[in-house]
């Protein structure tokens, strides 16, 4: 596996293509994550939740950090890291701008705002807070099969000893199948 630093230019391609982020904040030297629906729009990842641990948490400390992933297979995969600053968008003078991105970024997706405001089992209705996460600083990795070594029938890259086994094996049998325990088809 050769792993490999993201350009900003493919973090931010990555942070546009997903949907669900986790989102860490931290107070009183005790940190929580959770998951969260995310968009991009230049420097800000909009997203919106119900008044809870991480709205109480953020207000108090606003110094976030999100990542995101795809995972493809052990050998491929991708891993961005955003460091940054919440910023609350109440329905108040002076947010509507700001309002307005959120709603066009999460107008494509019916209902958007239904994770966020479906009561609690005998709960009560809660409206939903829109907030963005400025971005501070941005890091990603990526990682992808080493060319210099065979492949499985998996997708994965053999060790040197295992491409040697497989080769003396291939040769004491004199036969053309699968291998059962490898995978490897001649």
């Amino acid at each position: 596996m050769i792993i490999q630093e993201m350009t900003s230019d493919d973090c931010r391609a990555m942070l546009a293509r997903t949907g669900v982020a986790r989102l860490a904040c931290a107070c009183n030297h005790q940190p929580y994550i959770v998951p969260i629906h995310v968009r991009l729009d230049g420097d800000f990842l909009y997203a919106y939740s119900t008044l809870g641990q991480k709205i109480d948490w953020m207000r108090q400390n606003p110094l976030v950090c999100v990542e995101i992933d795809e995972f493809i297979a052990h050998a491929r995969w991708a891993s961005v890291v955003v460091v940054g600053r919440y910023e609350e968008l109440p329905a108040a003078p002076g947010y509507e701008g700001s309002r307005q991105i959120a709603e066009r970024l999460f107008a494509p997706h019916p209902a958007w705002w239904e994770p966020a405001s479906v009561p609690f089992a005998g709960g009560q209705l809660r409206s939903p807070i829109v907030f963005r996460i400025q971005i501070g600083s941005m890091t990603g990795r990526r990682a992808s099969p080493d060319p210099a070594r065979p492949m499985t029938g998996h997708g994965e890259r053999l060790k040197p000893e295992q491409s040697r086994i497989t080769a003396l094996l291939r040769r004491v049998a004199g036969t053309h199948r699968r291998w059962p325990l490898t995978g490897i088809a001649d």
